[in-house]
């Protein structure tokens, strides 16, 4: 079901882009704020990226094969760490790049239509809300949803900085729009050096933590015939999706059958209780 619910809200936020897209660069046209060009800028990386998320969290929901034993949950987390280096490379750079020069000639601009430049910032924050909604409405999200939230998150926050930017130009201080340039090319960078550090987190074997390991132990000891848990070990394979291994202790003399009774059972009870969607049990007679 959370596959299903990331898949919507990523495809509304695609649409939303398009538009909201095409709306910025034909009024930055028309009024010449460059806060609103780097606006367009950015909402033309969020095409992209949404689009590129969209069909890694397709391609994630793919059934473990001979290739990929434990399926390709993964691939939402390295649809996410490209978008956290588009975000730094395609749009943030680019924003600094051409805003820094405007802060030692401002009054080198010219504007006009600046009320229309307003009305399409604000009406671009209220199209925005609407996917930024469902997936805040969400329990839970996976590694493309969560990226995709992120980067709503920051298309408000650069909104408002473009808004407050032009405001100040209508009041005739042009210094704004480029200072509200750098803030937008600031959000964008800020957010993404977190994302790209909890991705690569995940590809390269991060562990659910102890508090998750302490539930798989309790929920192994939990089992008739249980004597000792030893050598647990856990890592993402996926959003959401844990592989986890361990050696359960029997004592000696059980019969074969109820030792694999007794396994059988740990791996049940851990994936049950525990979420966990992968269990390896290793019996060792104490």
């Amino acid at each position: 079901m959370t596959g299903t619910t990331d898949l919507r809200g990523i495809k509304l936020a695609l649409a939303t882009y398009v538009v909201v897209f095409v709306m910025k660069l034909a009024v930055y046209f028309m009024s010449g704020v460059m806060a609103l060009l780097a606006e367009a800028f950015h909402t033309l990386s969020d095409v992209l990226i949404s689009g590129f998320l969209l069909l890694a969290a397709r391609w994630s929901r793919k059934a473990p094969d001979q290739v990929h034993m434990f399926g390709y949950g993964r691939a939402q987390n390295v649809a996410a760490l490209v978008a956290a280096t588009l975000f730094i490379s395609f749009t943030s750079l680019r924003l600094y790049e051409e805003a820094i020069p405007r802060l030692f000639r401002p009054e080198a601009a010219a504007y006009e239509n600046l009320p229309l430049a307003v009305g399409v910032l604000v009406v671009s924050m209220l199209i925005a809300a609407a996917p930024l909604v469902v997936l805040l409405r969400q329990r839970a999200r996976g590694a493309a949803a969560r990226a995709q939230l992120m980067e709503l998150v920051n298309d408000e926050l650069g909104l408002v900085a473009a808004l407050v930017g032009t405001l100040f130009v209508i009041r005739g201080q042009p210094l704004a729009d480029p200072i509200a340039t750098l803030v937008v090319a600031t959000i964008i960078a800020a957010n993404a050096v977190g994302l790209f550090k909890d991705n690569l987190r995940v590809l390269i074997g991060r562990s659910p933590g102890p508090e998750y390991l302490a539930k798989v132990e309790r929920a192994a000891r939990s089992v008739d015939g249980v004597e000792g848990v030893r050598d647990l070990k856990a890592e993402y394979v996926g959003p959401d999706e844990v592989h986890a291994g361990m050696r359960i202790g029997v004592r000696r003399g059980v019969p074969v059958e109820e030792a694999g009774r007794i396994v059988a059972e740990v791996r049940r009870r851990v994936q049950d209780e525990v979420d966990c969607r992968h269990c390896f049990v290793e019996l060792d007679v104490a």
